[in-house]
């Protein structure tokens, strides 16, 4: 589980911070383009960030279930 929650930090750290340096380029150069590659991140940001939390509920579930046989 430890490997995991790294995983999803750094996919997710990776993600936020290229959505703040398109937010950052689209700002300065009045890009539409980069806007549309920020939108597309922060989306990427929010699944990857919905995936860690149903795994990590999930998998807590799971393994009280298993627990509580013994």
């Amino acid at each position: 589980m430890i490997v995991f929650r790294w995983v999803m930090g750094v996919l997710a750290g990776l993600l936020a911070s290229g959505a703040l340096l398109g937010l950052v380029l689209g700002i300065a150069f009045d890009s539409r383009i980069w806007l549309d590659r920020v939108r597309a991140l922060r989306h990427a940001l929010w699944v990857v960030a919905l995936l860690w939390f149903n795994v990590e509920v999930w998998g807590r579930v799971v393994l009280a279930l298993v627990g509580w046989g013994r």
